[in-house]
């Protein structure tokens, strides 16, 4: 990233940013006040910004207390594969080191292809042996 004026800053994007770069990547949106909900009930933002512009985010959310979930962890489309994602991981972890107490449990979705990516930070995937694979549903 030395080539790069990139500047990480722990803060939230302004939601047309976060909306952007969402969609950069093939993510939908909710409506701009629902996302801006989202976004408020966050525990810890990483933006990154080349320029003044977004080029990367992610977030933790979660109670604060025992459960904690790496959320949005998005770089654009144009600047992967050069490290910012990791950059965006290491403060995440960073986050969670100082706050997250014995006992506590941090986990994420990660897209299809990018498990890898997670392990290189002590995630591991579930391989519904021991741990259920894990469930979501989505709302149309």
């Amino acid at each position: 990233m030395s080539a790069y004026n990139i500047v990480l800053k722990e803060q939230a994007p302004t939601v047309l940013e976060f909306a952007s770069i969402r969609t950069s990547v093939g993510w939908l949106n909710p409506e701009l006040p629902a996302l801006q909900a989202s976004m408020n009930a966050s525990l810890y933002w990483v933006s990154a910004y080349l320029d003044g512009q977004i080029v990367g985010t992610g977030r933790v959310i979660g109670d604060g207390a025992m459960y904690y979930y790496v959320q949005d962890v998005i770089v654009h489309c144009n600047h992967q594969k050069r490290g910012l994602g990791s950059q965006i991981m290491q403060s995440i972890n960073q986050y969670l080191t100082l706050n997250c107490q014995a006992g506590s449990t941090i986990g994420l979705f990660a897209a299809q292809g990018k498990e890898n990516f997670y392990e290189n930070f002590g995630f591991v995937s579930r391989d519904g042996q021991k741990l259920g694979l894990g469930m979501c549903r989505f709302l149309p």
